[in-house]
């Protein structure tokens, strides 16, 4: 048995018992470790810690397979448990194959494939991995039903395709003391669904996690620094149900003064455990240019004193942030006092032709090739929600991929939500119409003023090159808006 064989049967052993897929790093030590590699020698090579490997990673991963084998599985003896496994279901597909092959209950949809089968004395090895992949269950990848890609990814999905080495980034970060991490993409390129994992990833290990939207505050909460802090300590304070002293902590201190007091003496004092706080949406508070700057000094401070080594210090260890937003960071804020230089900083790219290749190899019936692949790259980039869109219609077979090459940009097809979302975004802004204009309708990157450049980047609308000119995102974009701007 060859490693691609056992990394399948890994896989769906594993999406079987987690209802999740194997993550890049766990691949990475089941290849080194089925080569004979030790720990430290799989960290030099891959860039991590022996002992993030070793202490970590690597027992958990053992521990999952444990279960999902059905067996104690370790690193030194996975590959007899695997070769079990294989023979079992082997055994459980021959099984399989002789009702299957019974004339009266043949399927017309794979007559060819029975009869190949049905050819042989014996299920050959190959034949057999063939029958597991389509007859059984044991792999959800194959056979799970892709859900409609709005909003975040389910943490259950199999749709989620991550963009190495992002997420183990993050998942190593957030454990650290004090740490914070920035998301920034446009919208619908998976800000929200990376925010959930990391979330997920910290509860894994201990960490209380709470999640708080500026896009669910209304637009008054943003008008006066006091009142915005007090929806912010009510957030987080309910979701903690520790907001029994919050109304004393209000009635006296300046509005950053009380809202730190609160976070150290009825939260970070109160919890053993360490504190992640997500917040989505902050470009929303961005327009409320005072409001904003005082809240963003208030959680640098808040980052700083876990660095000073005092007896509080040690309190403002436990709290862990994740800021995520679409846009730039417009607002004039000193570089000394601003979150957005410090911690981790993630910007999410586009998917790359071998990532849209596992997202459509992970919809049954979609056995597309690189051609086919390229083909709708060709229209939409490597966006991930275009992509998974077009995928959701092409495999209920709604549209074929010649007609939504066809049709894409007219506005008529499965896109016109989102361009239309796009189209009214810009007509608020007579100035960005005209730029984004020039853009669309030239073969080339082309220079704008840097405000329109930054503010259509933002959006997602075009990408700089590297004379830091710009052009489209993708040629959806070229095409429809040429179309509506003649």
């Amino acid at each position: 048995m060859d490693f691609e064989t056992a990394l399948k049967i890994l896989d769906a052993a594993v999406v079987t018992q987690t209802k999740r897929h194997l993550k890049d790093i766990e691949v990475t030590i089941l290849r080194s470790s089925w080569e004979g590699k030790k720990y430290d020698e799989i960290a030099q090579t891959h860039g991590y810690t022996t002992e993030y490997l070793q202490h970590d990673v690597g027992p958990k991963l053992w521990q999952m397979l444990s279960a999902a084998f059905g067996e104690k599985v370790g690193k030194k003896n996975f590959q007899a448990a695997l070769e079990r496994r294989r023979v079992s279901w082997t055994a459980a597909s021959s099984k399989r194959l002789e009702t299957i092959l019974q004339p009266q209950k043949l399927m017309s949809s794979s007559q060819l494939t029975m009869e190949k089968l049905a050819s042989n004395n014996s299920v050959s090895e190959e034949n057999s991995k063939t029958l597991l992949s389509v007859y059984t269950n044991e792999q959800p990848l194959l056979n799970a039903e892709p859900e409609l890609p709005v909003g975040q990814v389910p943490l259950s999905s199999s749709f989620y395709v991550e963009r190495p080495p992002i997420e183990e980034r993050c998942y190593q970060e957030i454990l650290q003391p004090g740490s914070l991490i920035r998301i920034k993409a446009p919208k619908q390129m998976g800000k929200t669904s990376l925010m959930a994992r990391i979330l997920d990833e910290a509860r894994q290990h201990g960490c209380q996690t709470v999640s708080i939207s500026f896009h669910l505050a209304d637009k008054a909460v943003f008008a006066s620094l006091d009142t915005f802090l007090r929806w912010f300590c009510e957030s987080v304070g309910r979701k903690l149900k520790q907001l029994h002293q919050l109304d004393d902590y209000w009635s006296i201190y300046g509005s950053k003064d009380k809202t730190t007091a609160y976070f150290e003496e009825c939260l970070l004092e109160e919890i053993d455990s360490p504190l992640v706080i997500s917040l989505d949406g902050v470009d929303r508070i961005f327009p409320y240019r005072d409001t904003a700057e005082d809240f963003f000094n208030l959680l640098r401070a808040w980052y700083e004193y876990a660095k000073y080594g005092d007896r509080s210090s040690e309190l403002w260890k436990k709290l862990r942030l994740v800021l995520v937003h679409s846009k730039e960071v417009y607002i004039p804020l000193n570089i000394n006092q601003s979150p957005f230089n410090v911690g981790l900083s993630i910007e999410l790219q586009e998917f790359t032709p071998e990532q849209v290749q596992i997202l459509v190899a992970r919809h049954q019936g979609l056995n597309w090739t690189d051609t086919q692949v390229k083909k709708l790259m060709d229209m939409v980039g490597g966006h991930p929600y275009l992509i998974r869109l077009a995928l959701y219609h092409v495999q209920h077979r709604y549209i074929t991929l010649e007609q939504l090459s066809q049709t894409a940009a007219t506005g008529a097809a499965i896109y016109q939500d989102h361009l239309r979302g796009h189209l009214c975004n810009l007509e608020h802004d007579p100035n960005l119409v005209t730029a984004f204009s020039q853009v669309v309708k030239s073969l080339v990157p082309i220079e704008l003023d840097s405000e329109s450049a930054f503010k259509l980047h933002s959006m997602g609308l075009v990408v700089y090159c590297n004379d830091n000119k710009v052009m489209p995102r993708c040629n959806l974009y070229r095409q429809y808006f040429q179309n509506r701007f003649t």
